[in-house]
C-alpha cells in the first residue's frame, strides 16, 4: 500500500521533510488493518532517531516511498527497516530517508508517537 509509483507520495514526502503536517488518502490494500486504502492519514516531520518498531513511517527505500512499518532498526548503522502489514519487507533505508511518522488515522491518533515529532 502506499507505495509511490505515480510521484504523488515523492510530492507529500518534500512538504514533509520541509516541516508540514500532511494530510492525504493513500491507496492499496498492503497496511490493512491499520490503514485502508483512501483512509484520512495525518504525517507529521519525525526525529528518525526515535522511531520504534511499529511505527508507521513514510519513508524512500530504493527510489519508492512508502507509508509503511518499521520492522527493525539499526541504530549503530543510523538506519530502519520498512515493511508491509503482511510481511513483505521494502528494505532499509538511512534515517535521512525517513520524513515523517503517521500520528493519525480517520482522526484516530496512533500510539507512540509523543516525542518523536520533528519540531
Amino acid at each position: 500500500m502506499l507505495a509511490d509509483t505515480m510521484g504523488a507520495l515523492d510530492m507529500v514526502a518534500a512538504r514533509v521533510a520541509a516541516g508540514a503536517t500532511v494530510q492525504f488518502r493513500p491507496s492499496g490494500s498492503s497496511m490493512v488493518p491499520l490503514v485502508r486504502s483512501r483512509d484520512l492519514v495525518t504525517v507529521r516531520p519525525v526525529d528518525p532517531a526515535k522511531v520504534e518498531v511499529g511505527d508507521i513511517v513514510l519513508a524512500k527505500v530504493a527510489g519508492t516511498v512508502y507509508l509503511h512499518l518499521v520492522s527493525a532498526i539499526d541504530a549503530a548503522g543510523g538506519r530502519v527497516q520498512i515493511s508491509n502489514n503482511r510481511g513483505r519487507i521494502n528494505g532499509w533505508t538511512g534515517h535521512a530517508k525517513v520524513y515523517g511518522i503517521c500520528v493519525a488515522v480517520e482522526g484516530a491518533r496512533r500510539p507512540r508517537v509523543d516525542g518523536k515529532i520533528r519540531q
